[in-house]
């Protein structure tokens, strides 16, 4: 049943994306607003499809640190989910990505329209700049910037390891950071075709304020999501000790 369960989502998820753009072409024609109201529907559509069909819930607290303006949306990577699965919350984001995804017919559209902060990896040094660059025009402008702090999906429970970019345009523009943890990797697993039933627990942890050395913050962050992202893991295995078999706890 969990198998069937998870093909039936997959299905749907998919058509319902590529419906949304679609229909939400025009949106492309208006401004990055219009585009945002498409990728918020896209993200409550596949929260509610994940509940229906596989009987994966989310559990978001902390809801009230969230603050007003411009700052740095930091959340743990583990799959697509913590893609689409905040964007409810904030009103004028952008998130720093890799240029090539903007390439992708129709998708990378609406990320060319939302005007978010594309760069070229493989420029390595430069790439930060770059994002660095671009990330100070979209933060003036008194939005939020998604920044997933290690550059790439890693499985729940694994090892950390964060890369100090974030740490850099934290410590280039003056405003707090956010930092988000989240247990979503034990449901919805990188590379995995499964989706498990039960509660994602997210946490939107204490604001870190602006102003910090970039060592200090870089410490401070990794190890207020790392405490708290164990804290969530070992309170789902509290709950759901099969689930253990989705950690990798040798990333």
């Amino acid at each position: 049943m969990l198998v069937i369960r998870s093909l039936v989502f997959n299905i749907a998820f998919y058509v319902v994306l590529i419906g949304l753009l679609i229909v939400g072409l025009p949106a492309l024609f208006i401004d990055r607003f219009a585009v945002f109201f498409v990728a918020r529907l896209w993200g409550k559509a596949s929260l509610w499809l994940l509940r229906v069909i596989c009987g994966t819930k989310v559990e978001f607290r902390g809801a009230e640190h969230i603050p007003t303006g411009a700052f740095i949306i930091a959340p743990k990577h583990q799959s697509i989910w913590d893609v689409f699965a905040f964007l409810q919350f904030f009103n004028d984001f952008t998130f720093i990505l890799k240029r090539e995804l903007t390439w992708i017919p129709f998708f990378g559209w609406y990320l060319w329209r939302g005007e978010l902060t594309a760069i070229n990896r493989s420029k390595g040094a430069a790439a930060l700049s770059e994002a660095t660059t671009q990330a100070a025009a979209h933060l003036a402008q008194g939005r939020q910037l998604f920044i997933f702090p290690e550059g790439t999906r890693r499985p729940a429970g694994a090892p950390p390891r964060y890369k100090f970019g974030v740490a850099h345009i934290y410590g280039e523009n003056n405003v707090p950071c956010l930092p988000v943890a989240h247990n979503a990797g034990m449901f919805w697993a990188r590379r995995s075709f499964i989706r498990h039933p039960g509660t994602v627990l997210v946490e939107f942890l204490p604001l870190i304020e602006a102003g910090i050395p970039k060592q200090a913050f870089f410490a401070r962050l990794q190890e207020t999501m790392e405490a708290a992202s164990n804290r969530l893991i070992d309170e789902t295995l509290a709950k759901n000790p099969e689930l253990a078999a989705t950690l990798d706890r040798n990333g």
